[in-house]
């Protein structure tokens, strides 16, 4: 197949995608647009292995440097795409140049929430998001253990419980603020999020729950560095560093000024195919909202499993073959001496038990999140080779007697029969 396929956005969904239509034979011309300077990469590592120093800078990336031009992929960084012009089929970069497209592949990801609060602003004040921010993140947690200053984590998800235990594991005295009354609460619910949040104390972490920030103060008055954080009711805590981590937004005002069709979240809203509105322009990772054949309604993950599988969809897509993406989200984190994988939706429905296997106290279990007896989600937690599993008994859509789900001796494969 010939033709000119244009991937905006240089992380893994847009690496991905293009690597996925050269085995796919695409024989046409494949142009990628990153607006960074450095080759695609995976975002994992920022908060975790690269972060606590234990693994190398060039894990994170992608392919090779050399792999691009080998597979004649026109590789343009540090290019920000400003418009696209869907009459034409052209996309505009901030220089002005223009370049054609048979299939668009927006692939923008998300962007950090700001923390909209006086002092939001102040020097020491950063979110995570970017392989130079890492950097940075990395030599400023050194410098903040070398003083006995105190980061202040300002969020209870994912990227903000990863930042802490970095932060732990670099020697910082470490403050988590978390609006409800456990991190994670939205997503596991009480009786798991709260074993996160006991992890996280264990470890030495204040975490403080129910909590809202007003402003963040500069260390001295009229400075620009950050000094202090001021809770709503009027407490405050010392701060040598501020991390923001309280969620990102879909970069996709390109496909808004564009006309195509988002949802109130931000998403692009796009078939099993991965097409949006238009059929010749896609999008993929943390923009897509995907019309899931399985699930029955339209997912959006912002987590890596998205980013490194939605690219084999959109290729196939491009080169008119019919596979529908449905495969069932899946997340994992690394914390201290915990590591986890999640896989599932509950969904808008979403579930009305949770039944637990393992030993919870050891913190060595799988975890069941069910809807009128059938697991829509599981999690399992310092156990392994089980994700499988557990999806198979996802996609069984089989009522399973809550004794039996717990019982270690019943083994998880037969489950699903």
């Amino acid at each position: 197949m010939s033709g000119r396929v244009v991937v905006v956005g240089g992380g893994l969904a847009g690496a991905k995608t293009v690597e996925a239509l050269r085995e796919r034979g695409f024989d046409g011309s494949v142009v990628l647009l990153g607006a960074e300077r450095e080759r695609p990469y995976e975002r994992p590592p920022l908060s975790k292995g690269y972060l606590t120093g234990s693994d190398e800078r060039e894990q994170a990336f992608v392919h090779a440097p050399e792999w691009y031009a080998a597979h004649d992929v026109d590789l343009r960084l540090a290019v920000t795409v400003t418009a696209i012009d869907r009459g034409s089929r052209e996309v505009v970069d901030s220089d002005g140049t223009r370049t054609g497209y048979d299939h668009l592949v927006l692939a923008t990801g998300s962007e950090p929430r700001r923390l909209d609060v006086p002092g939001g602003d102040l020097d020491g004040v950063v979110t995570l998001r970017t392989l130079a921010d890492s950097d940075r993140l990395r030599e400023q947690l050194a410098r903040v253990a070398g003083s006995g200053g105190r980061v202040v984590v300002v969020g209870g998800g994912w990227i903000g419980l990863e930042v802490a235990a970095a932060a732990r594991t670099a020697g910082c005295d470490v403050t988590v603020l978390v609006r409800d009354p456990a991190p994670l609460l939205a997503v596991l619910g009480e009786r798991l999020a709260h074993a996160f949040a006991d992890l996280h104390r264990e470890h030495g972490v204040d975490l403080r729950t129910l909590v809202d920030v007003r402003a963040l103060q500069p260390a001295q008055p009229g400075g620009t560095a950050v000094g202090a954080v001021e809770l709503a009711d009027g407490t405050r805590l010392d701060a040598a560093l501020v991390v923001v981590g309280i969620g990102a937004a879909p970069r996709s005002g390109l496909a808004r000024d564009a006309g195509l069709a988002v949802g109130a979240d931000g998403g692009i809203e796009v078939d099993s195919g991965l097409r949006s509105s238009d059929p010749h322009v896609l999008a993929v990772g943390d923009l897509a909202a995907v019309d899931h054949p399985f699930l029955g309604e339209r997912v959006r993950v912002e987590h890596w499993d998205a980013a490194l599988h939605h690219g084999a969809t959109a290729a196939a897509t491009i080169v008119g073959a019919d596979e529908p993406y449905d495969r069932l989200p899946y997340f994992f984190t690394d914390q201290y001496d915990l590591g986890m994988e999640y896989t599932g939706w509950p969904g808008s429905q979403g579930y009305d038990e949770v039944v637990v296997r393992g030993d919870e106290a050891a913190r060595e279990l799988v975890a069941f999140w069910l809807r009128q007896g059938r697991v829509v989600a599981g999690m399992n937690v310092n156990v392994w080779d089980v994700v499988d599993d557990v999806q198979a008994l996802i996609r069984s859509r089989a009522v399973v007697r809550p004794e039996r789900l717990a019982d270690p001796g019943v083994p998880l494969a037969d489950l699903a029969r």
